[in-house]
């Protein structure tokens, strides 16, 4: 019988370890290992966030899913690799620490022999001085709506701004990045949508100052250096996309900015023309930057090889060209194809746990040489490819005897889908329709665009917003391994 162990319970490593156990049936184990209680669909936190939601809307709990699956599952963080296992035995582990169960704070090393690290990212408010409050957390002068909590203390934030606008008080909202290196600014742009339309929608939108923060060198870069999108017949760049969007709806934007302190009150901000600046505000959601979430790795001897493992950011490494070079020298050949960890051949990392080899956008920084780019975006519909193809070809290593990854799940030969809401309502609702093949712009296979043109469109509209409303239904359902649920696509 064979162990597979999958740290993280998000969306990459969800759809490893419901892929496995179905592939893998009861002659084999599979464990998740994740801190958290409840899953959450976290693209829905946006509707939370301004109140259209309700937290339960969008978390359900762990335990029953797992067990009516056959999946063994700890709720609890894993602290450490120990890939070669331990003087004595040849068995790999990882140690863990229990954070719920009844077992809170008790250890334990739980053996395996595949990995899946799927834990996602850490949310690095402290990256930022006063976005986070120094132990880690969400600082007092901000909101977020990166978990479902966060979300709900933001809508309620915004539903004491709605108040004072109904009483004449003019209110700054900023909305945005809160560091150069952030990735996810599709979150932040349709939070400002939301808010922007939840604001027409009380019939004070025109008391309030909405502002755009972004490290983005353009609006439309989104992490991924930009695309060029097929709408309505004609070709057209996302930044003339975006701007729009923002231009029509009276959005003021802040580009190129790194964001180097929060206050109350009032950022502080850097921009790649090498201006420091100050904006205040009254309400304000700033994304963190991400990192890997911390683990250490040990040889046999119980000497340290983090670094063998992982890349400084915390990502784990995989079969990535990491020494590519100047941007001149990138390919989208660089990319991971099988997120197998070369060192060891039973470990894989698939989502945000993967280091990417290189930022997607162009890297450009601030004349004292702080970065100031987007990082890569890996969440949603291609962590959830990385983890189904990371199941499968650990499926056949077990079930067939491959000895090595018979799938692969590159962003730079996958398409994507995303549905961009920006306001939710039945009649009043719009949202961004966009999809983009492949992810990371391919210019040998592609010159000019490095994308597919007839694979890469946009449209914007009331249609797009009942598609992601019905989206959130049927992922909430697959993710709940309800009957019918592999015919959902990933």
């Amino acid at each position: 019988m064979a162990r597979v162990v999958i740290m993280g319970g998000g969306v990459a490593g969800h759809t490893a370890a419901s892929f496995a156990k179905k592939w893998l049936g009861n002659e084999h184990e599979v464990v998740v290992v994740t801190p958290n209680s409840q899953w959450n669909w976290i693209p829905s936190n946006i509707w939370v966030g301004v109140g259209q939601m309700k937290k339960e809307d969008v978390v359900f709990p762990l335990a029953p899913v797992y067990e009516k699956a056959g999946i063994d599952y700890r709720q609890a963080k894993a602290v450490s690799i120990h890939p070669e296992g331990k003087e004595g035995s040849d068995q790999p582990y990882i140690t863990i620490e229990y954070t719920g169960q009844g077992k809170q704070g008790q250890s334990e090393e739980l053996g395996y022999d595949y990995l899946i690290n799927a834990t996602g990212p850490k949310l690095n408010f402290d990256a930022t001085p006063g976005l986070g409050d120094g132990n880690g957390q969400l600082g007092a002068h901000t909101v977020s709506v990166c978990t479902a909590d966060h979300a709900v203390h933001a809508s309620h934030e915004l539903k004491a701004v709605i108040e004072k606008l109904k009483k004449g008080e003019k209110q700054v909202i900023l909305i945005g990045m809160g560091h150069g290196m952030c990735t996810c600014q599709g979150a932040a742009f349709e939070y400002i949508f939301n808010i922007e339309h939840e604001l027409r929608q009380a019939g004070v939108r025109d008391k309030a100052e909405i502002i755009f923060i972004t490290n983005e060198s353009f609006l439309g870069d989104f992490g991924m250096g930009g695309m060029h999108i097929k709408m309505g017949g004609y070709v057209a760049s996302s930044k003339i996309f975006a701007e729009s969007l923002y231009a029509e709806r009276d959005i003021e934007w802040i580009l190129g900015a790194h964001v180097t302190r929060v206050e109350e009150g009032k950022v502080t901000y850097k921009t790649l023309d090498g201006d420091t600046d100050e904006q205040e505000f009254d309400f304000a959601m700033l994304i963190p930057p991400f990192a890997g979430v911390g683990f250490k790795a040990y040889d046999k001897a119980g000497g340290e090889i983090t670094d063998k493992l992982f890349a400084p950011n915390g990502f784990m490494k995989v079969d990535a060209k990491y020494d590519a070079g100047a941007y001149e020298n990138w390919k989208a050949s660089d990319w991971p194809r099988t997120l197998q960890n070369p060192d060891y051949k039973n470990i894989f990392a698939a989502g945000i746990a993967f280091a990417p080899p290189h930022t997607i956008s162009k890297p450009m920084q601030a004349p004292d040489g702080t970065p100031i780019t987007p990082t890569p975006p890996r969440t949603g519909m291609p962590s959830a490819m990385m983890g189904k193809a990371v199941a499968a070809s650990i499926c056949d290593m077990i079930k067939e005897g491959a000895t090595e990854p018979t799938h692969t799940a590159s962003m730079a030969e996958m398409g994507a889908a995303c549905v961009a809401s920006a306001g939710k309502g039945l009649l009043s609702g719009t949202a961004a329709a966009m999809t983009v093949f492949p992810i990371v712009p391919d210019f040998e296979t592609y010159p000019g665009t490095g994308r597919d043109i007839h694979g890469t469109t946009g449209e914007i509209g009331l249609a797009a917003h009942w598609v992601k409303h019905i989206l959130h239904h049927l992922f909430i359902w697959k993710a709940k391994l309800r009957p019918g649920w592999t015919l959902i696509p990933e």
